[in-house]
Formats: C-alpha cells, structure tokens, sequence
C-alpha cells in the first residue's frame, strides 16, 4: 500500500492537528507514504521528527499552476494507490488524470460541510462524523463512494500545567476550553456561563480575530479575576490534566475533536449540543449537553460538575469507555487501513 498525503492549512486547527497525528502514525507503521503540504516550516519539521519529511508546495489560488504540477510528478514518481487529500483547497490542486497516469484512488477528507465543487477531481470521500456523510450524499454522492472514518487523538497523558504559571489558585474550580477564537466556537457565551459558576475560573487556550472583543466582554463583565487567556497552546493533554471539566460551547461544531481529547484524558465534558457534541455525546451518561447559546444552562451545568465529585466521576469514566472503543489510534488507524486496501482491492 502506497499513500500520498496531502494538506493545505492554517498553521493551527483541529484537522491540521489530526492530519499531522494522523501522517506520523501511518509513518510509524511503515506505511509507504510521501507527504505534499502548504509551505509551513513549523509543520514541516513535526512532520519530519516523525517519519515523514514532507514536499512544501504553495497551494495558491487559482493561478498557482506550480501546485498541480509538483503533485504530478510526485505521483508518477511514487505511483501511489491512493492519494489522501486533506480538506477543500488540498483537493482541488489534485492535477487532472492525464498528468498523472496510474490507478490512483483520489480520496478527499472532510471534516465539515464544504463545498464539494472543490472535490470535483476525487473517486471517493471520507468524513470524519456520520452526519457529515449523510449530508454529503444528500449533495448527490453515490453513497457506495462516501466512508465514515472517525478521529483520534493524544491520548499521552502529562504532568499538569502549573496553575501558578497563570495566576490561578492551587484549590479553584478550574474550566478548560479549547479551539480557534471564532464565533462558532461561542466563547462568548461560555464567559456569559460564569455568571451561573460563580466560584469557577476559565482557561480559554486558544487565538483568533476576536481575542479583543472577548476580553473586552471579560472585563464588561467583571470577571477577569477568573478568566485567563492562554494564546494558541500546544501542551493539550497538560492543560487537559490542570482542569476540572472541558467545556465545548460551540454555535457551529461538526465534530468536535476537543470532545475526544477531554475523554482520552479522563475529564468530564459539558457541551452545546451542536452537530458534532450532539453525536458524540449521551446526556447525562459520559457528558452533560446543553442548548447552543443558551448560557445559563451552561453554567448551570458546568456548576453541577464542578461542585459534584461524584457526578464529574461518572462522567469522566464514560467518557474514557466511549475513546477506548472507538477513537483510540489503533482503532482508527485500522479504519484507514482497511478502507485503503478495499480501495486497492
């Protein structure tokens, strides 16, 4: 089995993070793979230290021929079965057909809804949630070409994150959300949400365009005393360790990585049930949902984990049942595996 690939995102994000863990796994087992990403020095290194020194391509708009062009010639030189392209703007540089001769299984990846006008030069298409596949075929893919093939992450574990190191006492209730600070993430809300846990402090690990507006909100609504903001971090599983309960507030979440990472880790989660939360998680069984934008139910529920210890148990250990059985690497390393060959096949 041979493996092109291909990823053309930001520096940071969910499936960026995945596509790196995903690429060092196949690489650690010994799957023969070349690697094609949007120039990024930072990911290039990554890649490298775990197996996989990748080609760095531009990935531009439209009149980056330079892109197609590369990919051709990596895939007549590598011949592989199946070339793995990682979200919209890596599909469509997948060159034509006749650039490239072979057998190549063209596979686009999503990890949300995206325009499929992009996956146009692709035999088949995966999503990481089920209701991303079902909505692709409502698109109009044959549903025989759609596979759902799930996340996994770092379940390393580490030593804590040292409250200290953010002004947070040794003995408070401690909050933790991740992810990009965007309105679909509603960190907005979840600072609402301490208004309801009063006693709690926040952690938000994370950076985007609405870093301003948000602590703007923090210091509108008095509670900068409680709340911290971390920047983009890449110490997860010791930030995950330091906390008491991830919270997932998200408007606008087709999966919902942070989810899985909280489980893996052994921490309870309280989420808006948006697409991704919604799917993945039981209410009241291995995590608490709540409406999306609906703040004090959020905080309600975030206080009920936080000042019940038996609860928050519970949680956690349901959670970490519903990782092991079906988003630990193995598990979903095999999924890949397996598609793979029946694509060859």
């Amino acid at each position: 089995m041979r493996v092109l690939s291909l990823m053309a995102g930001a520096p940071h994000g969910g499936a960026e993070a995945f596509f790196e863990r995903l690429v060092g796994a196949f690489a650690r087992k010994g799957l023969a793979q070349r690697v094609a990403i949007r120039s990024d020095a930072a990911r290039a290194a990554r890649l490298a230290a775990a197996g996989a020194a990748p080609l760095e391509l531009p990935f531009g708009g439209p009149f980056d021929l330079y892109t197609p062009v590369a990919l051709a010639r990596t895939m007549r030189d590598f011949g592989p079965d199946v070339a793995l392209a990682f979200m919209s703007r890596a599909a469509a540089k997948l060159p034509p057909r006749l650039l490239t001769g072979g057998a190549c299984v063209r596979v686009g990846r999503l990890g949300g809804y995206y325009d499929l006008k992009y996956y146009r030069r692709c035999d088949r298409l995966v999503a990481n949630t089920r209701d991303i596949c079902d909505w692709i075929v409502r698109q109009g893919w044959p549903a025989d070409k759609v596979a759902y093939l799930p996340n996994f992450v770092d379940a390393a574990r580490a030593p804590p994150v040292a409250r200290a190191d953010f002004d947070t006492p040794a003995d408070a209730r401690l909050v933790l959300a991740l992810g990009r600070l965007h309105a679909n993430k509603a960190f907005d809300v979840l600072i609402d949400a301490l208004e309801c846990a009063p006693h709690a402090f926040l952690w938000i690990a994370g950076a985007g365009d609405l870093e301003g507006e948000l602590k703007a909100q923090v210091a509108r609504r008095h509670f900068r005393d409680r709340v911290r903001f971390l920047g983009w971090r890449g110490d997860i599983p010791a930030l995950l360790a330091a906390c008491d309960v991830l919270a997932c507030p998200s408007r606008h979440e087709p999966l919902g990585n942070v989810v899985i990472e909280a489980w893996a880790h052994g921490r309870p989660v309280v989420a808006a049930a948006s697409a991704g939360p919604a799917a993945l998680i039981r209410d009241e069984e291995n995590g608490l949902l709540v409406p999306v934008d609906d703040s004090t139910a959020l905080g309600n529920a975030l206080a009920r984990v936080l000042s019940d210890g038996a609860l928050s148990q519970r949680l956690a250990l349901a959670g970490e049942a519903a990782y092991q059985a079906e988003f630990t690497e193995e598990a979903v390393l095999r999924r890949y595996l397996d598609y793979f060959e029946s694509l060859k096949a």
